[in-house]
């Protein structure tokens, strides 16, 4: 069954290239599909383009293929070109004439924009979640491990001393902006494109803002040219804020592979998490940090991939924008993965207590040393250079005292304030709203 089917066949191999992994990946756009489908002939049966008694029926079946859906039993037959196609012809096997009508004033443009804005919705909302416990993880091991200094590094070489409590706070921080740039994206893909057909509108009298309200969206996308132009426009974007997650997960991996190395020896990772080498025995390897490496790495190439794809199209619908839902709908999984699996691992990571005791970290401590003559009233350039005639003679001495006040060092991580502003972004996000809506729908 294809929607846009006037009899004439198509030949096989074509219809194999066009139709793609389109029918493997619409299946987990199903329920969204049916959520679209509830609201837009609600909005029929208020313009009058549907019977009440025709909504009824429709209703009662739609949340009966929305249970299914939900499941693992939910297919797209051979034959069937896609979703859109699946549950309208669902709905007329059921219910015969009256499933033909559900079509109205709709595309299948509009029909895959917003199956694919409540799938992003959804998605953005499990990654938030998931990136709020490694949040918590992270800023856990920050407090309790803040008085235990390592040492700092510029360019590789050891610099100042730091503090596991300023590394994993860190990355606790960064997890925050992510957040920010996570949030932008949800209110991108948080705009209803449905009613905008083709990208040319409808003759129908639809109420656009019905659906809008019905399906929880925060606006609409007005322009019906434009809400066609957004499509990959909103999987780039979601795509950056997901890129910058994978860039803090991936940097806390590097630092891993280094950290847990026996030249660095900051950090240890259990037995269990580490793997093996088939020729020494002594090996235990961090694959879990170089893999979460290379995933972030890969992750961080999804806008680019997406912006290749729609870089030269003019505006209007393209079957190219079909082979964004390859690149973009799989990365969901892939992101969550790496946050759960660094979740794991900084749970369950030993940090090495004695790090600075160690001779050749003893440098480290020049600045404070320099610091404790300017206190003392030595102007700084003096007190630097003093300090620096000192190592060249061999003669440094420095008690391996850190005495850091200020916001965000060393003996003042502001955690506290990192988590209200963490929890303040996430709180803006409103997915209770939706999810209140929703389940309206559904009743």
């Amino acid at each position: 069954m294809k929607l846009w089917d006037k009899g004439t066949s198509v030949d096989k191999r074509i219809e194999e290239f066009t139709v793609g992994r389109d029918r493997e990946l619409d299946v987990f756009l199903a329920p969204f599909d049916i959520l679209g489908t509830m609201a837009h002939i609600t909005m029929l049966e208020s313009v009058g383009l549907l019977e009440k008694s025709e909504l009824d029926v429709l209703l009662l079946e739609l949340k009966s293929l929305y249970k299914n859906s939900l499941g693992e039993n939910f297919k797209i037959e051979d034959g069937i070109e896609d979703v859109h196609s699946q549950v309208e012809l669902m709905l007329t096997r059921k219910l015969g004439d009256v499933g033909k009508k559900v079509h109205s004033g709709r595309s299948r443009n509009d029909q895959v924009l917003l199956d694919l804005k409540l799938y992003t919705r959804h998605r953005i909302e499990e990654l938030v979640k998931a990136i709020d416990k490694l949040f918590i993880v992270l800023q856990q091991k920050s407090e309790e491990q803040k008085s235990v200094l390592i040492p700092g590094y510029t360019h590789l070489q050891v610099a100042m001393p730091s503090s596991f409590g300023v590394w994993f706070g860190a990355f606790a921080e960064s997890l925050a902006d992510d957040l920010l740039l996570m949030q932008a994206a949800w209110r991108t893909a948080n705009q209803n494109p449905l009613g905008t057909a083709a990208g040319y509108g409808s003759s129908f009298p639809l109420n656009r803002t019905m659906t809008t309200e019905l399906l929880g969206f925060e606006d609409l996308n007005y322009n019906v040219g434009y809400a066609q132009m957004a499509r990959g426009k909103m999987e780039r974007t979601v795509a950056y804020a997901m890129s910058s997650v994978a860039q803090t997960i991936g940097k806390l991996a590097v630092d891993g592979c280094l950290f847990t190395s026996q030249n660095f020896g900051f950090l240890k990772l259990p037995d269990e998490l580490t793997t093996g080498s088939s020729i020494m025995p002594h090996k235990k390897n961090p694959d879990v940090f170089e893999l979460l490496r290379a995933h972030c790495n890969k992750l961080q190439a999804l806008p680019e991939s997406i912006g290749m794809i729609t870089a030269n199209l003019p505006t209007g619908y393209f079957r190219d924008l079909q082979l964004i839902k390859e690149v973009f709908m799989p990365a969901f999984d892939e992101l969550l993965d790496c946050l759960e699996i660094a979740t794991f691992a900084i749970e369950n990571i030993d940090v090495k207590t004695d790090v600075m005791e160690d001779n050749k970290y003893k440098l480290a401590f020049s600045v404070e040393e320099v610091n404790k003559l300017v206190l003392s009233g030595v102007p700084f350039r003096d007190a630097y250079k003093q300090v620096g005639l000192a190592i060249e003679a061999g003669q440094f001495e420095t008690d391996y005292q850190v005495n850091h006040t200020h916001e965000g060092s060393v003996g003042n991580l502001c955690n506290d304030k990192i988590e209200r502003k963490k929890n303040k972004i996430i709180k803006e996000f409103g997915f209770e709203k939706v999810t209140e809506v929703i389940q309206n729908l559904l009743k």
